[in-house]
């Protein structure tokens, strides 16, 4: 993810690279205390220009929502605000000026922050309080920082600034602005020096030694005799040197037109590599603001889905499921876990599972939460509660977030202190991804008016309930996000795990299931009959082998591996263990082994050699260890007399306690009965 840097918002990407990753943009954002009315003040300005300075100068504010959507754990402490803030009905969000006629100018990220914006339409506000609708958006530069625009309304004393086209070096400026969101201030410095643009030098920055905060952005810079020399767009991360864009750069640009030309990178999680391109297009204007930044971002998408497309086939042989690592991840053994993991590249350049549980959440009736190491994976695996009926659970993302929102993972500051969220509301976005494995997310996104913001939660039903990652952005970031957490979706590694009973209610629900059920099926007849079946393998056994109970927990461990040349997502292990107690280790295991390519590390070899030669444990010859009587035995496909088998499988039975060597062999010999390996 990767859209033009918006510092104002403060939930910002990780991922978001471009040319001028070293400033900071000065636009204000909620949750600060907000003023109103401008306040002026220079001691070495001419006191005769301040009122033209102050009717030239607004502030850029959107309206506050009306609604809130959110539940909270208590009242807000809203009464606690600075009187300002509480009894403003905007947010101030940046600095705009007048430079003629019913035109006005603002730092083009500062009106990015209406898009798709849920505090609606940015306007302006002078210094009385009144406030003015944008008309039609007239000339815009995202690569310059600017756009010029009218206003529904002109209002009756805007006052153009005077131009001061050649300002002189180490001489005395002003920057003027809504700094912090506390009304339009004046501060001094000097004009420094000019600076190259990263990208192509294709023009110079001023730099200048004002003060400048976030709210400046889109303020006026002024010469000593407050005369307009530029436009305040951004600071340096580590110095007090600022820039502007000089106002010549502003009148001189064509009239009428959307001009991008600006060096954007493309980077996932998952990875390293980066795509470097340039998003550079043109529109004619003038366009109302609706219809500006639907075309904008029409044009934008697009040209993330060319930048996500570029990145993924920049080197196709260095992804999972090939590139380093891929191999063993193919032929390596389910791990006995149920947390989801994803699959990413690390420092070393192979590909390997990350993330574990390190929060655990207790629910009602059986269920909770584990919440993964990582937070921006924001990898979750939620546990139905018992109570909770499966067609409620599954069919409505209100339910499957407020259990969630139990864990205090989402939090509002107010004053100082975080109330928990206990419930989103309504998600305004509901639909379903398929990912390239053919397994259906449940895609729900809920907004946040309050910061101007998206929760978006991708879930994949499980038999005992659900494995998510979530995210948390910045409105205009919808598309994006969509995009970034589509193709995460391919990399995510779960299982699917549930007591029989859980079983039962989510296989009657076939939209949840993913297309690998179409050849895998399950059946039990409670207290008689357990049977799994499917184009690999077919096995049953009666309550002789083991008891057959609603409480028996059935876990099918999915993970990526071979068939043939083509990588796919399938089952490689069943287990079935007697009851869900941790302590339990009475269970029935049938497992899929598949000859290693070579130059894997020699566990994998040797342990291949071990199968083929049913060497110890796998010689159908039973074993006591730690406190456990275990018994295994290795199956090959009817054909693996005729030729070298690709796939072998083991059948093992375990029982806690010691156990005569007889029963243990008459239990494997009833498992393995009427076992039919299907694949060769």
């Amino acid at each position: 993810m990767r859209r033009m840097p918006m510092h104002a918002l403060q939930v910002m990407s990780r991922h978001v690279r471009s040319t001028r990753r070293m400033f900071h943009r000065l636009a204000w954002v909620a949750g600060v205390a907000l003023c109103s009315s401008a306040t002026v003040h220079a001691a070495s300005l001419d006191a005769s220009v301040l009122p033209k300075i102050q009717s030239a100068t607004f502030e850029v504010v959107a309206a506050k929502p009306v609604n809130d959507p959110l539940t909270y754990e208590k009242p807000l402490p809203l009464e606690l605000l600075p009187f300002q803030e509480r009894t403003d009905k905007y947010y101030s969000i940046g600095t705009a000026f007048a430079i003629g006629n019913n035109r006005f100018v603002t730092a083009a990220h500062v009106l990015q922050i209406g898009s798709k914006s849920l505090w609606g339409e940015p306007a302006l506000r002078d210094a009385s309080g009144h406030v003015y609708a944008i008309g039609k958006i007239e000339k815009f530069s995202l690569q310059q920082d600017f756009v010029v625009f009218s206003l529904a309304e002109q209002p009756a004393t805007a006052t153009a600034l005077e131009v001061n086209l050649k300002p002189a070096l180490n001489e005395v400026v002003f920057a003027v602005g809504n700094a912090l969101g506390t009304g339009v201030v004046i501060r001094d410095g000097l004009y420094t020096s000019d600076t190259p643009e990263d990208q192509d030098g294709r023009w110079k920055w001023m730099r200048f030694s004002a003060a400048a905060s976030p709210g400046n952005s889109g303020g006026p810079l002024l010469d000593k005799d407050g005369k307009l020399i530029g436009i305040v767009l951004m600071k340096s991360a580590n110095e007090n040197l600022n820039f502007a864009l000089p106002i010549s750069a502003v009148l001189n640009a064509p009239d009428h037109q959307a001009t991008m030309d600006t060096r954007v990178a493309y980077q996932l999680d998952i990875f390293d590599t980066i795509e470097n391109g340039t998003f550079k297009t043109q529109f004619a204007l003038p366009l109302t603001f609706a219809a500006f930044y639907a075309e904008y971002n029409k044009r934008f998408d697009s040209f993330s889905d060319t930048q996500l497309k570029a990145l993924l086939a920049k080197d196709p042989s260095s992804l999972f499921p090939n590139g380093a690592g891929s191999a063993r991840l193919l032929s390596e053994q389910t791990r006995l876990d149920n947390f989801p993991t994803i699959i990413a590249r690390g420092s070393n350049g192979e590909w390997g599972r990350t993330g574990s549980a390190s929060q655990h959440f207790t629910l009602d009736a059986n269920g909770y939460i584990d919440i993964g190491e990582v937070a921006r994976n924001g990898l979750m695996h939620l546990r139905r509660p018992d109570s909770l009926d499966a067609a409620k659970f599954y069919g409505d993302a209100v339910t499957r977030m407020d259990l969630v929102l139990k864990t205090g993972l989402f939090q509002r500051e107010v004053a100082g202190e975080k109330i928990k969220i206990t419930s989103l509301g309504t998600p305004t976005l509901e639909s379903v991804h398929t990912d390239r494995w053919q397994r259906p997310w449940q895609v729900d996104a809920w907004p946040l008016p309050y910061m101007n913001g998206w929760i978006v939660m991708y879930s994949l039903p499980v038999p005992d309930g659900t494995v998510a990652f979530t995210r948390l952005v910045s409105i205009s970031q919808q598309y994006d996000t969509r995009l970034d957490m589509d193709e995460i979706s391919n990399y995510i590694y779960a299982t699917y795990e549930g007591t029989l009973a859980q079983w039962k209610d989510y296989l009657r629900m076939r939209t949840l299931l993913p297309d690998a059920f179409k050849s895998i099926h399950v059946d039990f007849d409670i207290g008689k009959r357990f049977s799994y079946t499917s184009k690999r393998v077919a096995f049953s056994y009666t309550s002789d082998v083991q008891s057959i109970t609603p409480d028996n927990l059935l876990w099918l461990g999915f993970r990526f591996l071979k068939d043939g040349d083509q990588p796919i997502w399938d089952v490689g292990d069943v287990n079935i263990w007697k009851t869900t107690a941790s302590d339990d280790h009475d269970n029935v295991n049938i497992q899929r082994f598949a000859v290693p390519p070579q130059g894997l590390d020699n566990d994998i070899s040797s342990h291949w050699q071990k199968l083929s030669a049913r060497a110890y444990p796998y010689n159908a010859v039973a074993r006591y260890e730690n406190d456990l009587m275990k018994i295994d035995a290795v199956i090959a496909p009817a054909n693996a007399a005729s030729q070298p088998p690709a796939v072998l499988y083991t059948a093992f039975y375990g029982v806690a306690g010691t156990q005569p060597q007889a029963d243990m062999k008459r239990k494997l010999d009833l498992l393995t009965k009427d076992m039919q390996i299907r694949e060769h």
